[in-house]
């Protein structure tokens, strides 16, 4: 497909063309969640059954997308997005509680965003492995994302005396890589563990990261 088809303009049942091609995005989306994150999968899904999934024709399909790999790649966007909002929130909620409990809370917040919801997790840590360069970069942005929001986190306790001043970003990084470590193996069964045990144990590697270096 050279490129997407001419979008339909103007009013039709009291709704602009805009809020129309959103709706059928969304449905594309919907459809990619359930079809990926679940059952068949990404790799076994065609356009024609991700159409079906949403309702709508391949013809609607290719005027939102080029390909299937730009349905996986909105919806990882989608669900970090979820995710850091969360994330967020928690650690707006926690202002001024001392670093230990603000970042319990944070994490608890993503983990509690990321795992409701099954396809969630095989989105964000199963089917975007390996696709392609360009999603492996997509991947590592996101991670890096998260990687600075602990740093900036670490940075502002250090300045009130609850974390060690010392640069964080490598253990960030480290920390982000057990998340989605053990988050994928978990997920594949290969963890013999809850979720609530595996969601402990990333508490206590983070609270390990931000505590100054002198606490027992």
């Amino acid at each position: 497909m050279a490129g997407r088809l001419a979008k339909p303009t103007g009013r039709y049942a009291g709704r602009s063309a805009e809020e129309r091609q959103a709706e059928r995005r969304q449905r594309f989306l919907d459809a990619g969640l359930q079809l990926f994150g679940d059952s068949p999968g990404y790799r076994a899904t065609t356009v024609a059954a991700l159409s079906e999934a949403a309702g709508l024709s391949t013809r609607q399909f290719y005027e939102e997308f080029r390909t299937l790999e730009d349905v996986l790649a909105a919806l990882h966007l989608q669900v970090n997005d979820w995710a850091e909002a969360a994330s967020l929130a928690a650690l707006a909620g926690a202002d001024g509680l001392p670093i230990a409990e603000r970042a319990a809370a944070t994490f608890r917040a993503y983990a509690a965003n990321v795992t409701g919801d099954p396809r969630r997790i095989r989105i964000t840590f199963v089917e975007i492995i390996g696709v392609s360069a360009r999603l492996e970069e997509q991947r590592l942005a996101r991670r890096s994302r998260w990687v600075d929001l602990i740093c900036a986190e670490a940075a502002a306790a250090a300045e009130r005396g609850e974390a060690a001043p010392r640069d964080y970003r490598i253990a960030a990084a480290a920390f982000i890589g057990s998340v989605n470590g053990l988050l994928h193996d978990w997920r594949a069964g290969w963890v013999d563990a809850t979720l609530d045990q595996v969601v402990d144990e990333l508490v206590q590697v983070l609270l390990g990261i931000v505590r100054p270096a002198d606490t027992a």
